[in-house]
């Protein structure tokens, strides 16, 4: 006898979650208790859905760390209860909500998988029902009773992404998000294929859930004719204590005296800076060019084929946790959940 499989879907807000209210035309947010009557093939499903709203309902415009402490928190208080997550989110910060969950949620081995629309489900062509029925197949799906996707991923239009390898790359076409420089979990069609070489393999240990999170980090990014005023400003910026700088193609950046020695100097001061790149695809080398030669030297950290939405979430990660700098750059230098190349 089969046992049953059940989701736990948790709204947050967002585009998908929004019905046309009959008398005023408004877009107003959906109650989904009546889920099976806005999406009736849910009944065809041999899963059991349960569902949790937040409350109040959140902008993706308005998230916060303190949000994704929430949603964490919903996932470990559900997490024996449940085979598998689906989470139905803004899209405009989905990627930096999904990367956060993916560090805080240590030794995850179900299926988190986001989704949202860029038509809300009232609309008559939303892209939500797709989007939302794939996640839900996606987040059940299991082999030798074994989750097939055990990480946080981010479902949209057709393709399954790493979370913490995915970002939203066009605000008017369904096909809203890229996985620049990792292939893609899996891609659906008439059929889900699943490139499992690509997808993390479950632990079996313990769920661990890390709360702690340091806000303290900006995006510095570079352009021609940035000013020795600009970047000062941004490096003495009360209580920062990381940098995430973004540079030109491979890593590169200006190599004037007075902007290595801003840099330096923030080093010196034990601000960790460390280097992404603008392009949406490629990755830093730092040494491959020499306007990068400085950079490596003065101790700026490389952030390999990072997204600036990872890079972003894993710093704020790691200043929770980690008191010493050492250690901080270390992790840095590590893939902890698939989120960078290092060769």
């Amino acid at each position: 006898m089969e046992t049953q499989t059940d989701i736990l879907v948790i709204y947050t807000g967002g585009t998908i979650g929004m019905i046309r209210d009959p008398e005023s035309g408004a877009l107003t947010p959906f109650n989904f208790e009546g889920i099976y009557e806005q999406i009736p093939v849910l009944k065809n499903f041999p899963y059991h859905l349960d569902f949790h709203c937040f409350d109040p309902l959140i902008d993706s415009s308005n998230i916060t760390p303190g949000h994704w402490v929430e949603l964490a928190e919903v996932i470990r208080t559900n997490y024996e209860n449940y085979d598998g997550f689906v989470v139905l989110h803004g899209s405009d910060t989905m990627s930096y909500t999904a990367s956060a969950l993916s560090f805080m949620l240590e030794n995850l081995n179900k299926p988190v998988i986001f989704t949202g629309s860029q038509l809300p489900l009232g609309v008559l062509r939303t892209d939500g029902r797709e989007n939302f029925i794939a996640a839900i197949e996606m987040a059940a799906a299991k082999e030798d009773d074994t989750p097939v996707v055990p990480e946080v991923a981010i479902y949209f239009e057709n393709k399954l992404m790493r979370a913490n390898r995915a970002m939203k790359y066009n605000a008017e076409n369904f096909n809203a998000f890229v996985s620049p420089n990792y292939p893609n979990l899996a891609e659906a069609g008439v059929y889900i294929k699943y490139n499992r070489s690509s997808i993390l393999k479950p632990n079996f240990k313990k769920l661990k859930v890390h709360k702690n999170l340091d806000t303290n980090v900006v995006v510095l990014k570079l352009f021609p004719g940035i000013s020795e005023t600009v970047v000062s400003s941004v490096l003495h910026t009360p209580g920062i204590r990381a940098v995430v700088l973004e540079t030109f193609g491979a890593g590169n950046a200006l190599t004037d005296n007075w902007f290595v020695d801003l840099l330096r100097d923030a080093i010196e001061r034990g601000i960790i800076i460390v280097n992404v790149t603008q392009c949406a695809a490629g990755r830093v080398e730092q040494g491959k060019y020499e306007t990068s030669v400085r950079l490596k030297n003065i101790g700026i950290i490389s952030g390999y084929d990072s997204t600036t939405e990872a890079m972003i979430t894993k710093l704020m990660f790691l200043l929770g946790r980690y008191g010493r700098r050492e250690e901080i750059i270390a992790y840095l230098n590590t893939s902890l959940r698939g989120e960078i190349s290092l060769k």
